[in-house]
């Protein structure tokens, strides 16, 4: 068997989208992902949108993340964190490069608020 590469795989932006969602999941310091008004993925998606933008271009994906993070955070520290986990984990399983993750701290979830509701 020769190790000549037969055909081409494709991502679906939704793959792109789960990775980059459970990602910055996975980072301490956040909470949940916030809702995004409008945008691309509302067209694809019924229901809430669950805080990711994903657009490709090129072989390189570019990520908006729209997050609410857990009280008495560094925000810049936990911020770099997605970053770098999102870019890593985009990177390792689908092989594409990463041009941009930005964040967008939407809220900050306080011990308080969460009782009261």
């Amino acid at each position: 068997m020769t190790e000549e590469t037969q055909g081409k795989t494709t991502v679906s932006p939704e793959v792109l989208t789960t990775i980059a969602r459970l990602a910055a999941l996975e980072v301490p310091g956040v909470s949940r992902l916030a809702p995004v008004a409008g945008g691309v993925n509302r067209l694809f998606r019924r229901g809430t949108a669950e805080g990711v933008r994903i657009e490709a271009k090129d072989n390189t994906v570019y990520a908006d993340l729209f997050l609410i993070l857990k009280e008495n955070v560094n925000i810049r520290e936990v911020s770099r964190n997605i970053q770098h986990n999102v870019a890593r984990a985009i990177h390792e399983m689908v092989g594409m490069d990463v041009g941009e993750v930005n964040i967008h701290i939407e809220d900050i979830d306080f011990e308080d608020e969460a009782q009261a509701a």
